[in-house]
């Protein structure tokens, strides 16, 4: 069942990338920021009312930092979906459990000191996954040359690191307790605030309702996904469930790509899609590795 909200939740964001990208050509990535807060609000608080669970919270400071690093890796992120093909983007922003075996490599060998025990070498595999991942990051972007995508590219990939140091704090926030609404509420707060903040300095967009209907089902298929891998991350009792599920998530580029040729007619080529595989599988084995080499450190969400 695990399994099952996990693919679940991948379909569900592939489908808001969906509806992020045809909303950039009507608003700007900090309206849709603002608005996606604004509406899974909206949504959660009434989801938490139904539950029962209590909004006030503990541990304030906790939501906030994941709130600053979960807005800006998302505000990155729905820059990159409007810049990028649908597939490019999304395979970027999966880029996280990557980063989090870079991170692990780099503490790792900060800490050794010569006769400790554990050796550097023996972050052989580790690394040379992370490398993989950023030779498939190369292949993705490679085959175009255009400055804007270019830069829609660094962005896509600054928000993978951004997700990275979000998703640990997720994970963090439930160990401690916290129930899958009042998290995910919190982050959407913490939206519609620094998205609003961002509108009054950017300027809004022309408000047209054919063109706002596009918003309503970015904040509900958001809180959704989230809520549903929440659920897919809280169940996963054992290791081996815990890797299952973390790798499942890579479904989510796969949708992702059908929907962009499909929807969008977008060009993917075969360096292209040779490089989301590679990016697929590094992130599959870092999330492997990363269990081996450090076992309590927490599985990333999409």
């Amino acid at each position: 069942m695990q399994a099952l909200w996990m693919v679940l939740a991948a379909f569900v964001f592939a489908t808001m990338g969906v509806c992020v990208k045809i909303a950039s050509a009507y608003f700007n990535s900090a309206e849709l920021v603002f608005y996606r807060g604004l509406i899974g609000m909206a949504f959660l608080a009434t989801l938490a009312r139904a539950q029962g669970v209590s909004l006030k919270t503990a541990y304030p400071g906790m939501h906030a930092w994941r709130s600053t690093i979960g807005v800006a890796s998302m505000g990155g992120w729905f820059y990159a979906i409007a810049h990028l093909p649908l597939a490019t983007a999304m395979t970027l922003n999966y880029m996280s459990s990557i980063w989090i075996a870079a991170f692990l490599v780099g503490g790792a060998l900060i800490a050794w000191r010569p006769g400790s025990g554990a050796g550097p070498l023996q972050q052989g595999p580790l690394v040379l996954t992370v490398m993989a991942g950023f030779v498939g990051v190369v292949m993705v972007l490679r085959p175009s040359l255009d400055p804007n995508e270019m830069f829609g590219g660094l962005i896509g990939l600054l928000s993978g690191l951004g997700s990275a140091f979000a998703y640990m704090q997720v994970m963090a926030l439930g160990r401690i307790g916290e129930p899958e609404a009042r998290t995910v509420f919190y982050f959407a707060l913490g939206s519609a605030v620094v998205g609003g903040v961002a509108t009054l300095l950017v300027g809004a967009s022309a408000w047209e309702w054919g063109h706002a209907a596009w918003l309503l089902p970015i904040g509900v298929l958001a809180a959704l996904g989230q809520l549903f891998m929440t659920r897919a991350y809280s169940g996963a009792k054992t290791q081996g469930a815990m890797l299952t599920v973390a790798s499942l998530q890579y479904s989510g580029i796969v949708f992702a790509a059908i929907y962009s040729l499909v929807l969008f007619g977008d060009r993917i080529t075969p360096m292209g899609w040779f490089g989301m595989a590679l990016i697929m599988a590094s992130g599959i084995a870092a999330t492997v590795l990363r269990a081996r080499a450090a076992p309590n450190a927490p599985a990333e969400e999409h």
